[in-house]
Protein backbone atom coordinates (compact mmCIF):
# COMPACT_ATOMS: atom_id res chain seq x y z
CA UNK A 1 0.00 0.00 0.00
CA UNK A 2 2.12 3.13 -1.35
CA UNK A 3 1.64 6.47 -0.66
CA UNK A 4 2.89 9.17 -2.72
CA UNK A 5 4.18 11.86 -0.13
CA UNK A 6 7.83 11.25 -1.05
CA UNK A 7 7.39 12.04 -4.45
CA UNK A 8 6.09 15.78 -3.14
CA UNK A 9 8.12 18.62 -4.78
CA UNK A 10 7.69 21.76 -3.47
CA UNK A 11 8.48 25.03 -5.36
CA UNK A 12 12.34 24.71 -5.76
CA UNK A 13 12.04 21.28 -6.91
CA UNK A 14 13.49 19.66 -3.72
CA UNK A 15 12.27 16.08 -2.45
CA UNK A 16 10.52 16.28 0.74
CA UNK A 17 13.44 14.41 2.75
CA UNK A 18 15.59 17.39 1.85
CA UNK A 19 12.96 20.46 2.02
CA UNK A 20 12.25 19.96 5.33
CA UNK A 21 15.68 19.82 6.50
CA UNK A 22 14.85 23.67 7.63
CA UNK A 23 15.53 25.69 10.72
CA UNK A 24 13.11 24.79 13.09
CA UNK A 25 11.91 25.95 16.44
CA UNK A 26 11.37 23.27 18.96
CA UNK A 27 10.70 23.97 22.51
CA UNK A 28 13.22 25.97 24.39
CA UNK A 29 15.12 26.92 21.27
CA UNK A 30 15.72 26.78 17.88
CA UNK A 31 17.48 24.26 15.78
CA UNK A 32 18.98 24.96 12.41
CA UNK A 33 18.66 21.69 10.90
CA UNK A 34 20.53 20.52 8.00
CA UNK A 35 19.86 20.63 4.45
CA UNK A 36 20.88 17.34 3.43
CA UNK A 37 20.05 13.59 4.49
CA UNK A 38 21.99 10.63 2.79
CA UNK A 39 19.57 9.52 -0.34
CA UNK A 40 21.56 6.36 -0.77
CA UNK A 41 18.71 4.70 1.48
CA UNK A 42 15.93 5.70 -0.45
CA UNK A 43 17.46 4.77 -3.48
CA UNK A 44 18.26 8.63 -4.75
CA UNK A 45 21.85 8.77 -5.32
CA UNK A 46 22.02 6.18 -7.72
CA UNK A 47 23.08 3.20 -5.49
CA UNK A 48 20.85 0.58 -4.93
CA UNK A 49 18.96 0.98 -1.72
CA UNK A 50 17.84 -2.36 -0.37
CA UNK A 51 21.60 -3.14 0.22
CA UNK A 52 21.62 0.20 2.23
CA UNK A 53 22.20 0.31 5.68
CA UNK A 54 19.57 2.65 7.38
CA UNK A 55 21.21 4.53 9.58
CA UNK A 56 19.35 5.39 13.12
CA UNK A 57 19.47 7.04 16.59
CA UNK A 58 17.40 6.03 19.83
CA UNK A 59 16.05 8.60 22.04
CA UNK A 60 15.13 7.31 25.35
CA UNK A 61 16.82 4.20 26.33
CA UNK A 62 15.45 2.94 29.46
CA UNK A 63 14.31 -0.62 29.20
CA UNK A 64 12.20 -0.35 26.34
CA UNK A 65 13.99 1.51 24.71
CA UNK A 66 17.47 -0.38 25.57
CA UNK A 67 15.24 -3.60 24.54
CA UNK A 68 14.85 -1.99 21.13
CA UNK A 69 18.03 -1.24 20.80
CA UNK A 70 20.43 -4.02 21.70
CA UNK A 71 17.77 -6.94 21.50
CA UNK A 72 15.06 -8.51 24.00
CA UNK A 73 11.75 -10.85 24.17
CA UNK A 74 10.25 -8.65 21.82
CA UNK A 75 12.78 -8.19 19.29
CA UNK A 76 13.75 -11.82 18.14
CA UNK A 77 16.02 -10.32 15.58
CA UNK A 78 18.80 -9.18 18.19
CA UNK A 79 17.82 -5.92 18.68
CA UNK A 80 18.27 -3.30 15.85
CA UNK A 81 22.10 -3.85 16.52
CA UNK A 82 22.16 -7.33 15.56
CA UNK A 83 20.49 -6.58 12.34
CA UNK A 84 22.93 -5.61 8.62
CA UNK A 85 20.42 -3.17 7.64
CA UNK A 86 20.73 -0.86 10.25
CA UNK A 87 23.49 1.33 11.91
CA UNK A 88 22.55 2.73 15.01
CA UNK A 89 24.99 6.16 15.68
CA UNK A 90 23.71 7.18 18.74
CA UNK A 91 21.47 7.39 21.97
CA UNK A 92 19.90 10.02 23.81
CA UNK A 93 18.37 9.94 27.40
CA UNK A 94 17.65 12.63 29.62
CA UNK A 95 18.92 9.73 32.42
CA UNK A 96 22.76 9.69 32.43
CA UNK A 97 22.69 6.08 33.65
CA UNK A 98 20.17 5.03 30.51
CA UNK A 99 21.99 6.87 28.70
CA UNK A 100 25.98 5.65 29.64
CA UNK A 101 24.19 2.17 29.94
CA UNK A 102 22.87 1.64 26.15
CA UNK A 103 26.16 4.06 24.52
CA UNK A 104 28.30 1.32 26.16
CA UNK A 105 26.41 -1.97 24.59
CA UNK A 106 25.80 -0.68 21.16
CA UNK A 107 29.58 0.23 21.42
CA UNK A 108 30.18 -3.61 22.55
CA UNK A 109 27.92 -5.13 20.03
CA UNK A 110 29.59 -2.89 16.96
CA UNK A 111 33.65 -3.59 18.56
CA UNK A 112 34.01 0.13 18.63
CA UNK A 113 33.27 3.75 20.38
CA UNK A 114 31.74 5.08 17.38
CA UNK A 115 28.09 5.27 19.45
CA UNK A 116 27.45 9.65 20.09
CA UNK A 117 25.63 9.79 23.69
CA UNK A 118 23.23 12.85 24.17
CA UNK A 119 20.95 14.22 26.85
CA UNK A 120 19.16 16.83 24.17
CA UNK A 121 16.85 14.40 21.50
CA UNK A 122 17.42 17.70 19.34
CA UNK A 123 21.02 17.83 19.00
CA UNK A 124 20.76 14.08 17.55
CA UNK A 125 17.98 14.95 15.39
CA UNK A 126 20.55 17.79 13.67
CA UNK A 127 22.33 15.12 12.87
CA UNK A 128 22.59 14.63 8.92
CA UNK A 129 23.35 11.34 8.40
CA UNK A 130 20.48 9.93 10.90
CA UNK A 131 17.73 8.73 9.08
CA UNK A 132 15.53 7.71 11.41
CA UNK A 133 14.94 7.74 15.37
CA UNK A 134 13.47 5.00 17.65
CA UNK A 135 11.72 6.96 20.18
CA UNK A 136 10.90 5.43 23.53
CA UNK A 137 10.47 8.45 26.30
CA UNK A 138 7.30 8.05 27.59
CA UNK A 139 3.73 8.74 26.83
CA UNK A 140 4.17 12.98 27.69
CA UNK A 141 6.94 13.55 25.62
CA UNK A 142 6.17 11.62 22.29
CA UNK A 143 3.93 14.30 20.60
CA UNK A 144 6.72 16.60 21.10
CA UNK A 145 9.48 14.72 19.60
CA UNK A 146 8.19 12.91 16.88
CA UNK A 147 6.87 16.16 15.43
CA UNK A 148 10.45 17.58 15.84
CA UNK A 149 11.78 13.97 13.94
CA UNK A 150 9.54 14.79 11.35
CA UNK A 151 10.64 17.90 10.90
CA UNK A 152 14.11 17.34 10.66
CA UNK A 153 13.29 15.01 7.78
CA UNK A 154 13.92 11.72 10.30
CA UNK A 155 11.50 8.33 9.94
CA UNK A 156 10.92 6.87 13.16
CA UNK A 157 9.60 4.30 15.27
CA UNK A 158 7.77 5.29 18.17
CA UNK A 159 6.67 3.41 21.32
CA UNK A 160 3.22 3.77 22.36
CA UNK A 161 1.12 5.31 24.29
CA UNK A 162 1.90 7.83 21.53
CA UNK A 163 0.08 10.76 23.50
CA UNK A 164 -1.75 11.45 27.03
CA UNK A 165 -4.84 13.30 24.84
CA UNK A 166 -6.90 12.97 22.13
CA UNK A 167 -5.75 16.65 20.76
CA UNK A 168 -2.06 15.23 20.93
CA UNK A 169 -2.38 12.42 18.77
CA UNK A 170 -4.46 13.63 15.81
CA UNK A 171 -2.49 16.63 15.67
CA UNK A 172 0.69 14.09 15.49
CA UNK A 173 -0.75 12.49 12.56
CA UNK A 174 -1.13 15.61 11.05
CA UNK A 175 1.83 16.42 11.32
CA UNK A 176 3.56 12.97 9.86
CA UNK A 177 1.47 13.65 6.46
CA UNK A 178 2.33 17.08 6.66
CA UNK A 179 5.96 16.27 6.36
CA UNK A 180 5.76 12.32 4.51
CA UNK A 181 7.46 10.84 7.58
CA UNK A 182 7.39 6.89 7.96
CA UNK A 183 5.81 6.02 11.86
CA UNK A 184 5.44 3.04 13.14
CA UNK A 185 3.94 2.72 16.38
CA UNK A 186 5.34 -0.08 18.39
CA UNK A 187 2.09 -2.27 18.64
CA UNK A 188 4.32 -5.39 17.60
CA UNK A 189 0.77 -7.42 17.84
CA UNK A 190 0.18 -6.28 14.40
CA UNK A 191 3.35 -7.93 13.32
CA UNK A 192 1.74 -11.77 15.24
CA UNK A 193 0.45 -14.07 13.10
CA UNK A 194 -2.12 -15.19 15.79
CA UNK A 195 -3.57 -11.66 15.85
CA UNK A 196 -3.78 -11.03 12.47
CA UNK A 197 -5.15 -14.87 12.10
CA UNK A 198 -8.34 -13.95 14.91
CA UNK A 199 -9.09 -10.48 12.97
CA UNK A 200 -9.15 -12.04 9.60
CA UNK A 201 -11.13 -15.02 11.09
CA UNK A 202 -13.81 -12.08 12.43
CA UNK A 203 -13.56 -9.90 9.27
CA UNK A 204 -14.22 -12.89 7.00
CA UNK A 205 -17.31 -13.76 8.82
CA UNK A 206 -16.21 -17.19 10.47
CA UNK A 207 -17.84 -16.45 13.80
CA UNK A 208 -20.86 -14.78 12.13
CA UNK A 209 -22.04 -10.77 13.09
CA UNK A 210 -19.83 -9.55 15.61
CA UNK A 211 -22.01 -8.50 18.73
CA UNK A 212 -18.95 -7.85 21.44
CA UNK A 213 -15.82 -7.42 21.98
CA UNK A 214 -14.30 -8.25 25.18
CA UNK A 215 -10.58 -6.43 26.06
CA UNK A 216 -8.82 -7.53 29.41
CA UNK A 217 -6.61 -4.88 30.20
CA UNK A 218 -5.97 -2.48 33.55
CA UNK A 219 -7.58 0.95 34.14
CA UNK A 220 -7.07 4.54 34.15
CA UNK A 221 -4.09 5.78 36.37
CA UNK A 222 -4.28 5.23 40.08
CA UNK A 223 -3.36 8.77 40.75
CA UNK A 224 -5.02 11.91 39.45
CA UNK A 225 -3.57 14.46 41.95
CA UNK A 226 -0.02 14.53 41.75
CA UNK A 227 1.43 15.70 45.16
CA UNK A 228 4.27 13.83 46.31
CA UNK A 229 6.86 15.53 48.65
CA UNK A 230 9.89 17.07 46.93
CA UNK A 231 13.28 15.64 47.44
CA UNK A 232 16.58 16.44 45.86
CA UNK A 233 16.87 15.80 42.52
CA UNK A 234 19.81 13.07 41.73
CA UNK A 235 23.20 14.70 39.91
CA UNK A 236 22.29 11.98 37.12
CA UNK A 237 19.11 13.21 36.02
CA UNK A 238 18.24 16.28 34.30
CA UNK A 239 14.56 16.54 35.64
CA UNK A 240 13.21 19.49 33.95
CA UNK A 241 13.96 17.03 30.69
CA UNK A 242 12.33 14.44 32.15
CA UNK A 243 8.95 16.62 32.90
CA UNK A 244 9.20 18.18 29.36
CA UNK A 245 5.85 19.01 28.64
CA UNK A 246 4.09 17.77 31.60
CA UNK A 247 2.81 19.62 34.20
CA UNK A 248 5.68 21.11 36.47
CA UNK A 249 6.01 18.74 39.64
CA UNK A 250 9.14 18.56 42.43
CA UNK A 251 10.70 15.95 42.00
CA UNK A 252 9.73 12.53 43.30
CA UNK A 253 11.42 9.23 43.24
CA UNK A 254 8.12 7.82 42.36
CA UNK A 255 6.97 10.00 39.83
CA UNK A 256 10.24 8.82 37.60
CA UNK A 257 9.67 5.61 38.83
CA UNK A 258 6.75 5.16 38.75
CA UNK A 259 4.88 7.41 35.77
CA UNK A 260 2.46 5.18 34.13
CA UNK A 261 0.25 5.07 37.41
CA UNK A 262 0.18 9.57 37.67
CA UNK A 263 -2.29 10.90 35.22
CA UNK A 264 -0.17 13.90 34.62
CA UNK A 265 2.10 11.46 32.62
CA UNK A 266 0.39 8.65 31.36
CA UNK A 267 -3.30 7.25 30.93
CA UNK A 268 -2.31 4.41 32.82
CA UNK A 269 -2.79 0.74 32.00
CA UNK A 270 -5.90 1.71 29.95
CA UNK A 271 -3.40 3.86 27.41
CA UNK A 272 -0.28 0.63 28.29
CA UNK A 273 -2.22 -2.49 27.75
CA UNK A 274 -5.40 -0.75 25.67
CA UNK A 275 -2.65 0.60 23.30
CA UNK A 276 -2.16 -3.21 22.11
CA UNK A 277 -5.56 -4.68 22.46
CA UNK A 278 -8.08 -1.90 21.98
CA UNK A 279 -6.05 -2.04 19.10
CA UNK A 280 -6.20 -5.24 17.74
CA UNK A 281 -10.63 -5.33 19.16
CA UNK A 282 -10.61 -1.96 15.98
CA UNK A 283 -8.29 -4.04 13.59
CA UNK A 284 -11.04 -7.45 14.10
CA UNK A 285 -13.70 -4.89 13.97
CA UNK A 286 -12.64 -2.88 10.68
CA UNK A 287 -12.27 0.25 12.96
CA UNK A 288 -9.07 1.41 11.83
CA UNK A 289 -10.28 4.84 10.19
CA UNK A 290 -13.06 5.00 12.37
CA UNK A 291 -13.71 4.57 15.91
CA UNK A 292 -16.90 3.76 18.48
CA UNK A 293 -19.78 6.48 18.91
CA UNK A 294 -20.54 5.98 22.16
CA UNK A 295 -18.86 5.05 25.84
CA UNK A 296 -20.47 4.43 29.09
CA UNK A 297 -18.57 3.82 32.25
CA UNK A 298 -19.86 1.50 34.47
CA UNK A 299 -22.30 3.35 36.96
CA UNK A 300 -23.05 0.65 39.59
CA UNK A 301 -26.66 -0.53 38.19
CA UNK A 302 -26.77 -1.93 34.71
CA UNK A 303 -23.90 -0.90 33.28
CA UNK A 304 -21.10 -2.93 35.32
CA UNK A 305 -18.49 -2.16 32.92
CA UNK A 306 -16.69 -0.20 30.63
CA UNK A 307 -18.93 -0.06 27.06
CA UNK A 308 -18.06 1.05 23.91
CA UNK A 309 -20.78 1.36 21.09
CA UNK A 310 -20.55 1.61 17.80
CA UNK A 311 -22.47 2.42 14.73
CA UNK A 312 -22.43 -1.14 13.69
CA UNK A 313 -24.34 -2.40 16.56
CA UNK A 314 -21.25 -3.60 17.87
CA UNK A 315 -19.95 -3.22 21.43
CA UNK A 316 -16.79 -3.06 23.06
CA UNK A 317 -16.37 -3.77 27.19
CA UNK A 318 -13.21 -4.00 29.16
CA UNK A 319 -14.22 -6.78 31.14
CA UNK A 320 -10.80 -8.50 31.99
CA UNK A 321 -13.20 -10.75 34.46
CA UNK A 322 -15.45 -12.19 32.10
CA UNK A 323 -12.34 -13.03 29.13
CA UNK A 324 -10.46 -14.46 32.16
CA UNK A 325 -13.47 -16.87 32.93
CA UNK A 326 -14.71 -17.88 29.34
CA UNK A 327 -10.72 -18.10 27.79
CA UNK A 328 -8.55 -18.32 30.48
CA UNK A 329 -6.73 -15.71 29.86
CA UNK A 330 -7.81 -11.95 31.33
CA UNK A 331 -4.48 -9.56 29.34
CA UNK A 332 -6.23 -10.30 26.21
CA UNK A 333 -9.22 -9.88 24.09
CA UNK A 334 -12.47 -11.86 22.30
CA UNK A 335 -14.73 -11.52 19.65
CA UNK A 336 -18.22 -12.71 19.89
CA UNK A 337 -20.22 -13.54 17.22
CA UNK A 338 -23.57 -15.01 16.67
CA UNK A 339 -21.72 -18.29 15.23
CA UNK A 340 -18.80 -18.30 17.05
CA UNK A 341 -15.74 -16.72 19.22
CA UNK A 342 -12.17 -15.87 19.14
CA UNK A 343 -9.92 -15.43 21.84
CA UNK A 344 -6.19 -14.06 21.16
CA UNK A 345 -3.92 -13.13 23.46
CA UNK A 346 0.18 -13.22 23.29
CA UNK A 347 0.84 -15.19 21.28
CA UNK A 348 -1.77 -18.06 21.04
CA UNK A 349 -5.51 -17.89 20.32
CA UNK A 350 -8.59 -20.13 21.61
CA UNK A 351 -11.98 -20.45 18.70
CA UNK A 352 -15.36 -21.76 19.44
CA UNK A 353 -16.09 -24.16 17.80
CA UNK A 354 -12.44 -25.19 18.06
CA UNK A 355 -12.22 -26.52 14.14
CA UNK A 356 -12.04 -22.52 13.56
CA UNK A 357 -8.17 -22.26 14.39
CA UNK A 358 -7.22 -24.34 11.73
CA UNK A 359 -9.84 -22.66 9.27
CA UNK A 360 -7.20 -21.52 5.89
CA UNK A 361 -8.32 -18.16 4.56
CA UNK A 362 -9.03 -18.16 1.15
CA UNK A 363 -7.24 -16.37 -1.77
CA UNK A 364 -10.48 -14.31 -2.37
CA UNK A 365 -11.03 -13.31 1.10
CA UNK A 366 -9.86 -10.77 3.53
CA UNK A 367 -6.23 -10.91 4.19
CA UNK A 368 -4.64 -8.51 6.52
CA UNK A 369 -1.00 -6.81 6.98
CA UNK A 370 1.62 -8.66 6.88
CA UNK A 371 4.83 -8.82 8.73
CA UNK A 372 6.93 -11.38 10.55
CA UNK A 373 8.66 -8.81 12.60
CA UNK A 374 7.51 -5.14 13.28
CA UNK A 375 10.79 -3.55 13.12
CA UNK A 376 11.77 -5.33 9.64
CA UNK A 377 8.06 -3.67 8.92
CA UNK A 378 8.71 -0.17 9.81
CA UNK A 379 12.57 -0.59 8.03
CA UNK A 380 10.72 -2.07 4.94
CA UNK A 381 8.57 0.66 4.91
CA UNK A 382 10.95 3.57 5.11
CA UNK A 383 12.93 1.75 2.10
CA UNK A 384 9.47 1.61 0.01
CA UNK A 385 8.12 5.08 1.34
CA UNK A 386 4.85 3.02 2.69
CA UNK A 387 2.65 3.00 5.44
CA UNK A 388 4.02 -0.13 8.12
CA UNK A 389 1.42 -1.88 9.73
CA UNK A 390 0.97 0.22 12.65
CA UNK A 391 0.75 3.47 10.66
CA UNK A 392 0.19 6.45 12.22
CA UNK A 393 -3.33 7.04 11.46
CA UNK A 394 -4.32 3.88 12.66
CA UNK A 395 -2.04 4.98 16.09
CA UNK A 396 -3.88 7.88 16.67
CA UNK A 397 -7.15 5.88 16.30
CA UNK A 398 -6.14 3.35 18.93
CA UNK A 399 -5.23 5.81 21.24
CA UNK A 400 -8.52 8.15 20.82
CA UNK A 401 -10.52 4.99 21.83
CA UNK A 402 -8.25 4.53 25.17
CA UNK A 403 -8.55 7.98 25.79
CA UNK A 404 -12.17 7.98 25.08
CA UNK A 405 -12.60 5.48 27.82
CA UNK A 406 -10.53 7.36 30.50
CA UNK A 407 -12.28 10.63 29.46
CA UNK A 408 -16.00 8.84 30.03
CA UNK A 409 -14.50 7.22 33.61
CA UNK A 410 -13.20 10.25 34.57
CA UNK A 411 -16.78 11.72 33.88
CA UNK A 412 -18.36 8.94 35.61
CA UNK A 413 -20.78 9.57 32.72
CA UNK A 414 -21.78 8.00 29.08
CA UNK A 415 -20.20 10.60 26.12
CA UNK A 416 -21.30 10.79 22.69
CA UNK A 417 -18.07 10.81 20.56
CA UNK A 418 -18.33 11.60 16.37
CA UNK A 419 -15.63 9.18 14.76
CA UNK A 420 -15.73 10.82 11.31
CA UNK A 421 -15.00 14.73 12.97
CA UNK A 422 -13.25 12.96 15.69
CA UNK A 423 -14.55 15.69 18.34
CA UNK A 424 -17.17 15.27 21.19
CA UNK A 425 -20.88 15.33 20.40
CA UNK A 426 -22.73 18.69 22.15
CA UNK A 427 -20.22 18.37 25.64
CA UNK A 428 -18.27 21.00 26.36
CA UNK A 429 -17.22 19.24 29.57
CA UNK A 430 -16.01 16.34 27.61
CA UNK A 431 -14.48 19.20 25.05
CA UNK A 432 -12.24 20.52 27.89
CA UNK A 433 -10.72 16.75 28.54
CA UNK A 434 -10.08 16.46 24.86
CA UNK A 435 -6.15 18.72 25.13
CA UNK A 436 -4.40 20.09 27.66
CA UNK A 437 -1.90 22.44 27.48
CA UNK A 438 1.74 21.42 27.35
CA UNK A 439 4.32 23.40 29.73
CA UNK A 440 6.05 26.14 28.39
CA UNK A 441 8.44 26.29 26.56
CA UNK A 442 7.31 23.18 24.72
CA UNK A 443 4.30 23.08 22.03
CA UNK A 444 3.53 20.68 18.79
Amino acid sequence: MKHSHSAKTHSDGLSRRTFIKQAVGVGAGAIAFPHIVRASVLGRSGRTAPSSRIVMGAIGVGGQGTRHVVGGIWTPSGGLVGRDDVQVVAVCDVNAHNRNNAQNLVNQRYGNKDCAAYNDFRELLARDDIDAVLIATGDRWYPVIATAAARAGKDMYCEKPISVTIEEAIAMREEMRRYGAVFQMGTQQRSSYSFRFACELVRNGYIGDVKEVVVGVGGPPSVRDCRLPAQPVPDWLDYDMWLGPAPWRPYNADYVNGWMAFRDFSGGEMTNWGAHHFDIAQWGLGMDNSGPVGIVPPNGKDVKVLTYHYATGAVMTRDPDRLRQESGQDNGLMFVGTKGKVAVWRYELKTWPDNLSRQKIGPNEIHLHVADNHHTDFLNAVRTRSHPGSDIAIGARTLTVCHLGNIAYELGRPVRWNPKQEHFVNDPEADRLFSRQMRGPWHL
